[in-house]
């Protein structure tokens, strides 16, 4: 139960933000909105306001905003009356600005998200050593597990991330260590070694370390809203770049195709951080805003990224391409979706039965 009312509210609030966003900016720019869809398919609940029906569909698994002249097959068939709201008859500014709306709602909901976060605490795991590696710079030194990394070359530190980066950056310079075991302080001297990791993409990276883990020992950091808001974009523009690179190490096959997710695996996943706690299952929706924005840039004729991809050859040859070529293009967005959602569909059943 938990669950389904997660993966609904999960999917809900961020289908009903990039929507929002396209309408929002559809309205400011003068273009008459007919339809604002959560879900796709036979209408379950409707109410109709104004010129605009807003629609609760049967298959949760997008939304649309339908606009006065949007598609190819609707620029011939617009009123006079209607030409001023026609969103096809709009300057290419108004329309990009609509389109790229939508994609743009996804992230700075993500800014929010994760703006809240910081501002509610994050949990961050401190010096505390848990593991020494045998045989590592580490373990001859003499650091034992339980011990306290106070400092490095008179650097106070408290957190793990600022340890490890010292730790990596070190270039295998020696490294004035001081530590806290029970009540006492000691100092030694580490010259950190390369070793051989695996980045978050499977990938083989040298990397400078001494030979210890963290242990499971966390404290919740504050921070002031200005700060908070601060770290709230700069951990959306990283985990942005992320999904751009993942995207690029997906199509070189650096990244396996099979590791890829779909609505299946985004229920079990929302069920899983809101059992968690309210902050995990807002962070999970963090990520996925961000995700949906960045996917729905690429450009695939459908998605928000092909309209734009059409908006940039338009700019460039001065017109718009013809009725024609964007309805065979669509027609191709089309089978390119359906046969991406047969694959992750897959993917996400094969995962199930080999658990």
């Amino acid at each position: 139960m938990v669950t389904a009312i997660a993966a609904i509210v999960l999917l809900g609030v961020l289908i009903f933000i990039h929507e929002l966003g396209h309408f929002i900016v559809a309205k400011i720019s003068g273009v008459g909105v007919l339809k604002f869809s959560l879900g796709f398919g036979p209408k379950v609940l409707g109410k109709k306001v104004g010129e605009t029906e807003y629609l609760l569909s049967a298959i949760p698994l997008g939304g649309y905003v339908k606009m006065i002249g949007e598609g190819p097959e609707d620029e011939e068939e617009i009123s006079e009356e209607d030409l001023s709201k026609s969103f096809s008859h709009k300057p290419l500014t108004k329309r990009t600005s609509i389109v790229l709306a939508g994609p743009l709602s996804n992230i700075l909901f993500a800014v929010v998200l994760l703006s809240a976060i910081y501002m509610g605490g994050v949990p961050l795991l401190t010096t505390e050593v848990g593991d020494v590696v045998e045989g590592t710079p580490a373990q001859k030194s003499g650091i034992q597990e339980g011990d306290q990394i106070t400092a490095i070359n008179g650097e106070e530190l408290s957190l793990w991330e600022d340890l490890t980066k010292i730790i990596h950056r070190s270039n295998g310079e020696e490294l004035l260590i001081k530590l806290k075991r029970d009540d006492s302080y000691y100092h030694v001297l580490i010259r950190p070694e390369i070793f051989t990791d695996k980045n978050i993409f499977g990938e083989e990276v040298e990397t400078y370390k001494i030979g210890i883990t963290a242990s499971e020992k966390f404290i919740t950091k504050r921070y002031n809203p200005f700060i908070a808001v601060v770290k709230g974009f700069q951990q959306t523009w990283w985990f942005t770049k992320l999904m751009g690179i993942t995207i690029v190490k997906l199509i070189d096959r650096t990244v396996p195709a099979d590791t890829i997710g779909g609505p299946i695996l985004i229920v079990q996943m929302a069920g899983k951080q809101a059992q968690a706690g309210l902050m995990n299952f807002l962070f999970f929706m963090a990520l996925l805003s961000i995700n949906l924005g960045i996917i729905n840039l690429l450009p695939i004729p459908i998605l928000d990224g092909g309209h734009l991809f059409f908006f940039f050859l338009e700019a460039i040859m001065r017109r718009p391409l013809s009725i024609r070529k964007r309805e065979v293009a669509q027609q191709i967005g089309l089978g390119i979706i359906i046969l991406l959602m047969v694959f992750i569909f897959y993917n996400d059943l094969h995962r199930i039965f080999t658990q």
